[in-house]
């Protein structure tokens, strides 16, 4: 954040203007509402080196092909959309302003995160002595999600004249924000039409000339002076592919001019209408103006903000990252997303990077969703159950059975992943053989399994969620072959969450044998899909089993491969990466950091020397220790214990310290990672992590990829260490479960969760947890916190204590055992 930066916990506020921090700012200063959203640039921007205006729908994508170092290469995009907010104006017929050239006298922007609206004040001093002030505003409705509204106010503080507004829809844009996809087509919009629906408002309806997705947009300006609507000298501005208006009004020395703009937005993706430019016309008059608007979606966001209320005594500058996280969240994702057949974008509706495509990230968001918005999740899963038949085929293209989700998803369910990357470094295009990371498919199984778990949600278990299971772990059974000299089933040809390692030296992109991460939790999802089988009822696991065609000789290999998959080990017994990662080299990591200062993207500045980090000891973000964040020692435990390998203490942290000293931290999630990890062993060293995993975006750590748009699951991530990880919060057995270790040095955490119906408020501080239930008739509820078990009913509180007494003694987590070779 710049320096300045005002200390509101509700506000992140910049002081001066720096045309430098214009694009981070920008992706910080997004306002959205799960439907679509909209960057922070200035309104009378257009793209250049210092701005950025985009505005992204979700699930709105189109596919191109372009031809880059002689192959032909298909990248289908999250499209940028026509530039609603586009509004300016000038004085006396005198230049239009620009921010970048007039004679700045003040400036202050600021993003209201309760309310995610987002406010510009400035003051400047033209070429003729001429002072005036300006203040704009915007947001995007969370109440209706198809209306966005901005206004802008002028105030001639020492001058008298004609005062002229500009507003336009620009659907003369591009996707052009990330630099290294520069040499990458970016043209995904077409104009359609242009109309004026009525005197005070403009129709712009363009489409995407691939996917062919209509989009409009209708806006209606107007020009008031305090309560008192002028009668603004009105000119039509028509362009190709942009619409809007010219009015003209007379000003006076010390009065206020305010120009309010009210926009509609409807899509061809959308639900129960007739089509995307009759919608927009047949819905603008119904609204009102920019404060009618403004109560519901402030009530809207109100609503929001009760369930997902996390608070931290004490840590100010702590608590606004959180909530800033927070919004961020619910701007990609909200209730309306619910209606829409959309996944969870790595980079939010915040910019282009990763093309907006879908990862793994909702692995990370989901947790919090679980416990407050359950039905969103159910939605989000949605979005991976109507591609399971591409999956499908996916996997039967690729000579295995089962269902094998892409790496990344777009529209459809296709494998997005680039074949080609660009290293910025050494401007050389690379293969990418990321499609290899199948562990995809891991993710949306956790993800389907822990829903189950915090809603009971049987419905969905039934009809979607036991068939992903099902044919997830189908196809890792599929991809399982029996290597008879180990006496154990292996896994060749993977790429695991550590993006670093794609292959052997020699064979850079042909994967790695025995990934320990992509292993273990193979087989804990084959584990949960016998356990989604039982628990369903007789007939509708007869009616799945015979859909899918799954025979009991499928099952019986299924239980033999649960307990002889192989996991590799190092002699001292550490979890090795993969199979011959111990023969890798060292990596004279002092060296590099001495010589580049900045090594997160190590593989980039390797390849640029000629070398390859694939020869290295080295990680991106270490997957090993992602099973000691998804799983807890009392589950890892008995599942190494079901393998035939042993599991002590000692395994867990020897792991921590042989890993991070081998981590070049390049993924954003490798703080939040290492924080969970940490937790138990190393509280402080925990905490460091967790306050580095909140300064990843709003400080830029990875210099430059923010404001190509936010990172969604390290966002997301680090409001779950304080929800899940310090809190020590499970959902598991048809239970909730408390294994606190908080850090004192952040306070007390108070935070409202939903776990199965139950409205819970949690308090926990180094001493003592409380837990209280809402009113209501709801059945009473188990808690456990750490070996004591307890009873809540509707209306009542417990206690545990938490604390310091117990720091030094074993907890569950730290009693399991090391995995040995067997």
């Amino acid at each position: 954040m710049s320096e300045g930066a005002d200390m509101d916990q509700w506000t992140l506020c910049y002081e001066g203007y720096a045309p430098d921090d214009e694009p981070l700012r920008e992706a910080l200063c997004t306002v959205g509402n799960g439907y679509l959203a909209t960057r922070g640039a200035a309104p009378e921007a257009s793209a250049d080196a210092a701005h950025y205006p985009g505005t992204y729908a979700a699930g709105i994508y189109n596919r191109l092909t372009t031809t880059v170092a002689g192959q032909t290469v298909e990248n289908e995009s999250l499209v940028n959309l026509p530039h609603w907010p586009a509004m300016t104006f000038r004085i006396d017929d005198g230049p239009w302003f620009d921010v970048d050239t007039a004679g700045l006298l003040e400036y202050r922007q600021y993003l209201d995160l309760r309310h995610a609206i987002l406010t510009r004040r400035m003051r400047f001093r033209d070429t003729r002595g001429r002072t005036t002030a300006v203040t704009q505003r915007r947001f995007v409705s969370m109440d209706f999600e198809h209306a966005c509204v901005a206004d802008m106010a002028v105030t001639a503080e020492d001058w008298s004249g004609r005062l002229e507004f500009r507003s336009t829809l620009d659907g003369a844009v591009r996707n052009t924000l990330v630099t290294r996809y520069q040499d990458l087509a970016g043209t995904h919009l077409e104009p359609v039409r242009a109309t004026r629906p009525c005197d005070d408002s403009v129709l712009l309806e363009v489409q995407t000339n691939q996917s062919g997705i209509r989009v409009a947009m209708a806006a209606r300006t107007t020009v008031w002076r305090g309560r008192e609507r002028l009668s603004a000298r009105r000119r039509l501005l028509e362009e190709p592919g942009r619409t809007g208006y010219d009015l003209a009004a007379d000003i006076a020395s010390g009065q206020t001019v305010r120009l309010e703009k009210v926009v509609t937005v409807f899509t061809g993706r959308d639900r129960a209408i007739s089509e995307p430019a009759a919608e927009a016309a047949r819905w603008l008059p119904r609204l009102g103006g920019y404060d009618d608007l403004l109560k519901g979606h402030t009530t809207a966001w109100d609503h929001l903000w009760d369930r997902f209320r996390i608070e931290i005594e004490g840590r100010g500058d702590a608590q606004r990252i959180i909530r800033l996280h927070v919004l961020h969240l619910l701007q990609t994702v909200s209730p309306n997303t619910a209606e829409l057949d959309v996944g969870v974008p790595a980079r939010g509706l915040h910019g282009e990077a990763y093309r907006g495509h879908v990862f793994w990230d909702e692995l990370f968001v989901f947790p919090l969703l679980n416990l407050r918005v359950p039905d969103l999740t159910r939605a989000l899963l949605r979005y991976r159950y109507r591609r399971l038949p591409e999956a499908r085929q996916a996997a039967r293209a690729a000579g295995h059975e089962g269902a094998m989700f892409p790496w990344q998803s777009g529209s459809d369910g296709r494998e997005e992943s680039q074949r080609l990357h660009l290293n910025p470094r050494s401007g050389r295009w690379l293969s990418d053989p990321s499609w290899r990371q199948h562990h995809i498919g891991i993710a949306v199984a956790y993800n389907v399994w822990h829903y189950y778990q915090a809603t009971a949600d049987r419905e969905f278990l039934t009809h979607y969620g036991a068939q992903m299971l099902v044919e997830i772990a189908r196809f890792w059974a599929s991809v399982a072959s029996y290597d008879r000299d180990r006496g154990r089933y292996v896994i060749r040809g993977v790429m695991g969450p550590d993006e670093f390692h794609t292959g052997y030296p020699g064979a850079e992109d042909s994967g790695i044998d025995n990934n320990a991460y992509t292993n273990v939790m193979a087989v804990w999802v084959i584990l949960r899909a016998l356990d989604a089988l039982a628990s369903l009822p007789e007939q509708p696991r007869r009616h799945l089993t015979e859909t899918v065609g799954l025979l009991p000789e499928e099952l019986s290999r299924w239980r033999d491969i649960s307990r002889t998959m192989y996991v590799p080990f190092h002699d001292d017994g550490v979890i090795s990466q993969f199979d011959g990662y111990d023969t890798l080299r060292e990596l004279d990591w002092d060296h590099y950091r001495a010589r580049y200062g900045n090594i997160r993207r190590l593989d980039r500045i390797l390849e640029a020397e000629g070398d390859d980090v694939n020869r290295y000891k080295a990680s991106k973000q270490a997957d090993v220790l992602m099973l000691f964040y998804l799983l807890s020692a009392d589950e890892l435990a008995p599942l190494f214990h079901h393998l035939g390998y042993s599991f002590d203490a000692g395994i867990i942290p020897r792991n921590i310290d042989y890993y991070l000293a081998r981590t070049s931290h390049g993924s954003s999630l490798s703080a939040v990672v290492h924080a969970w990890v940490l937790a138990r062993a190393h509280r402080e060293r925990a905490v460091e992590f967790f306050l580095r995993a909140l300064e990843a975006d709003i400080a830029d750590i990875q210099g430059g990829t923010t404001a190509e748009g936010i990172h969604l699951a390290a966002l997301a991530g680090s409001v779950d260490l304080l929800q899940r990880c310090f809190s020590g919060l499970e959902t598991r057995g048809n239970q909730l479960l408390l294994n606190p270790y908080w850090p004192e040095s952040l306070g007390t955490l108070e935070l409202s969760v939903r776990y199965r119906e139950h409205p819970l408020v949690l308090r926990i501080s180094g001493h003592q947890v409380q837990v209280a239930a809402g009113h209501g008739m709801h059945r009473p509820m188990r808690i456990s916190c750490r070996s004591e078990t307890a009873v809540l009913h509707p209306g009542s509180t417990l206690e545990f204590p938490s604390g310091d007494s117990r720091i030094d003694r074993p907890s569950p987590r730290d009693t399991a055992t090391p995995p040995q070779p067997p």
